[in-house]
């Protein structure tokens, strides 16, 4: 009966579109008054959720990219993307994909980079003659890489729940990202040429000389992450600090397009972003505590493993599941509630944890751009001023590409482990 109170308030409401934090606060809540216990479980258990010092690293890693993106980074590394890659039929959807990438290893979010990429190519992709929806679909579709490519905000949640190490998760994700960018430009250079979508002059290996200077600062972002993390140096705490530090003085005295009296505002903005994200770890910490408390992930684990304990079908079973949850629940609520049970069944039928966790992430990164609750495809349908139905059609070729990427580290454990393994 308890359980039931739990999950029929959590189902309601997720329907009536109640935001996920509130909605696993008062599924949580209900429980609690329901079962007979004291209701200051709850803050309690909300604070040791909070209480991590990785999570720390969150709020910082926010601050960097925002101060980047404030400070000229975007349009920088859209313009050494596109001496790259523009010249390709279908280039400035290529050279969309580039920077998604390039600029996903400073924000480590996939809105963030959905909106700040997408604020300036789906424009100018519409103004070149690319259709609305493919320009959209692209833009949405790209995004997912950055929280693939480190830095990463979901591996930090991640490495807080599970005590694998951030630094070897961000080095796991490496390899899929690139993996994943190269079949999306794939992708869009198939339908462009099909298409017949146009195409711009080689602009020499002069613009790319220059573009690659004006962007080097920022791209240097990236390794000053990297560095800090694999040599021990800094935690991914004291990391992002140092890259929030780098940001502002790069944004304001190097590239001078971050105004000073704009930082204070900036710092708000990104705190209130943390707040939210901190927000839901606490409220999913008391869910997923109940979860733990009623045996729920040991059930779901014995009733896998009574139906098989083959590993090829579990690795299927766990990525239909995360792809349908990624429907409808934010990722990271996602993993706080799902990737404990789930780790345990997967290291049950000998899956590597770092393995899984790099899966795990890459399957629900996927889901933000799936209907219904595809926070990046409305996201990009906005900008670009579309419904969201042509989106959702233009996006399935990336879909079905980013699902077999998906399956091929699935199954393949060393492009999740080659990497971490060799820098170890």
């Amino acid at each position: 009966m308890d359980v039931t109170i739990l999950f029929s308030t959590f189902v309601v409401g997720l329907a009536l579109g109640v935001p996920v934090a509130i909605t696993l606060g008062a599924a949580s809540l209900a429980y609690l008054l329901v079962s007979g216990m004291p209701p200051v479980v709850m803050p309690q258990k909300m604070y040791a959720g909070m209480d991590v010092f990785v999570l720390l690293s969150i709020p910082g890693f926010i601050l960097a990219g925002n101060l980047m993106n404030q400070g000229g980074i975007t349009q920088r590394i859209i313009r050494f993307a596109n001496a790259l890659v523009g010249w390709v039929r279908g280039g400035l959807g290529l050279t969309n994909i580039a920077a998604s990438m390039l600029f996903g290893g400073i924000t480590g979010t996939a809105v963030a980079d959905a909106a700040s990429i997408g604020g300036v190519m789906i424009p100018g992709m519409k103004k070149a003659g690319y259709p609305a929806d493919f320009s959209a679909a692209v833009t949405a579709a790209s995004s997912t890489v950055g929280p693939i490519i480190p830095p990463s905000v979901p591996m930090i949640i991640v490495g807080a729940l599970s005590g694998i190490s951030v630094g070897q998760m961000f080095l796991a994700g490496a390899i899929p990202g690139i993996l994943m960018g190269i079949a999306m430009m794939v992708t869009a250079y198939v339908i462009s040429k099909r298409r017949h979508f146009p195409r711009q002059a080689w602009q020499g290996w002069t613009e790319v000389a220059r573009s690659f200077g004006g962007a080097i600062w920022a791209l240097a972002m990236t390794f000053l992450i990297i560095y800090g993390l694999l040599s021990g140096l800094a935690t991914p705490t004291e990391t992002a600090v140092v890259a929030s530090l780098y940001a502002f003085l790069v944004g304001a005295f190097i590239y001078r397009e971050l105004p000073i009296h704009k930082v204070p505002g900036i710092i708000v903005d990104s705190a209130v972003s943390a707040a939210g994200i901190l927000a839901l770890v606490g409220f999913a910490n008391v869910f997923g505590w109940i979860l733990v408390s009623e045996r729920i992930p040991q059930a779901i684990a014995d009733g896998v493993l009574s139906f098989t304990d083959n590993t090829f079908v579990v690795i299927l079973l766990i990525n239909l599941l995360l792809l349908f949850v990624g429907m409808f629940m934010e990722t990271i609520a996602a993993l706080i509630i799902l990737f404990v049970p789930l780790l345990s069944l997967a290291q049950a039928v000998g899956i590597d944890p770092l393995h899984f966790a790099t899966f795990a992430v890459l399957n629900l990164m996927i889901g933000l751009t799936t209907p219904p609750v595809g926070v990046c495809l409305f996201v990009c349908a906005g900008i670009a001023r579309l419904p969201l139905a042509p989106v959702v059609v233009a996006i399935l070729p990336f879909l079905m590409t980013n699902i077999a990427v998906l399956l091929l580290v699935s199954y393949v454990p060393a492009f999740a482990t080659w990497l971490p393994g060799l820098l170890k």
